[in-house]
């Protein structure tokens, strides 16, 4: 077994074709099936299966996979390790976050960072917890912004910011007249909601549970800047944070409510646990840290109290 076996079997994972692999290493597909045969041929067992002319993983190919996203991140360690002795004066760094937070903060860190470290490569992808968290236990994010509790092991989380929920509604909907609602007051009415099992749809589910309430879920959506104009158009009412329907309310488009009491979420900064954080991820958990503090009012109305459900 050797790195570039290795390399050729990522690709394919990460591809979900050997054709798609060669394009991506700039070898063919034969030199690609060859390396696998050998490297199967050497462990004792199949590392891919075809279905329906889709390439799906064995179970000795899960764990190869396993081993070899470790063997990748400990050498990608290796290499900023070394960079580090220059001072970051080079580097990359990957973040993922959830789109209230990539939309109102991350910019700003991005830029104090960039200005700090203008040599080190950022790159910024937004999704779903999930999807986020997947993406860093595969090595192909550094750092995520996400709604907390994350529970993997692998994992390593910084509580950052108490996020309020609010209710949002069209301009002209019974409760647009009200600054405060309970959670029963949603009761009657069609609500678009965060994809179920999310971890902020578990939160609201949550919510929804102490109050005794059985929400009508008329669409269950992962992005907010999607749910926005559904609401907008009387599709439906929704709960997302604050921070991302202030424009909509200064234009006169949305009107919400704050609950009684009130409801936030938690985000946290999360990464590998690991006995070793790259520097150029230690300077970005400080300058998040230093930026989060400034602006902790934008994302829950000052006046709030923090008491989460």
């Amino acid at each position: 077994m050797n790195l570039r076996q290795l390399e050729m079997f990522q690709a394919i994972v990460d591809s979900g074709s050997f054709t798609k692999a060669g394009e991506k290493l700039y070898v063919s597909q034969s030199a690609i099936s060859r390396q696998i045969k050998i490297l199967e041929e050497e462990l004792g067992d199949r590392l891919f299966m075809r279905v329906k002319k889709r390439v799906v993983l064995t179970p000795a190919g899960e764990i190869l996979t396993k081993y070899s996203n470790k063997l990748f991140r400990d050498l990608k360690d290796t290499v900023m390790a070394i960079a580090e002795t220059h001072e970051l004066a080079r580097g990359q760094l990957r973040i993922g976050g959830v789109m209230s937070v990539c939309t109102y903060l991350l910019p700003r860190v991005l830029a104090r960072y960039k200005a700090l470290h203008p040599r080190v490569d950022l790159s910024v992808i937004t999704g779903s917890s999930e999807k986020i968290t997947q993406q860093i236990l595969t090595n192909q994010l550094d750092l995520g912004v996400l709604t907390l509790p994350v529970t993997q092991p692998e994992l390593q989380s910084i509580p950052a910011i108490h996020e309020e929920m609010v209710v949002v509604m069209p301009t002209r909907h019974p409760l647009a007249k009200a600054k405060y609602v309970r959670v029963q007051d949603l009761a009657p009415y069609r609500l678009i909601l965060f994809e179920r099992g999310s971890v902020s749809r578990r939160v609201l589910d949550k919510f929804f549970e102490k109050g005794q309430v059985i929400p009508k879920v008329a669409m269950e959506i992962e992005n907010v800047e999607i749910i926005k104009p559904l609401v907008a158009i009387g599709l439906g009412i929704t709960i997302i944070p604050y921070q991302s329907v202030l424009d909509e309310v200064r234009r006169g488009k949305l009107h919400y409510a704050k609950f009684t009491p009130r409801l936030f979420r938690e985000l946290g900064l999360v990464y590998m646990n690991s006995d070793y954080i790259p520097k150029a991820l230690q300077e970005m958990i400080t300058v998040f840290q230093a930026v989060i503090a400034r602006s902790r009012s934008r994302f829950s109305n000052p006046k709030a109290t923090r008491k989460n459900v």
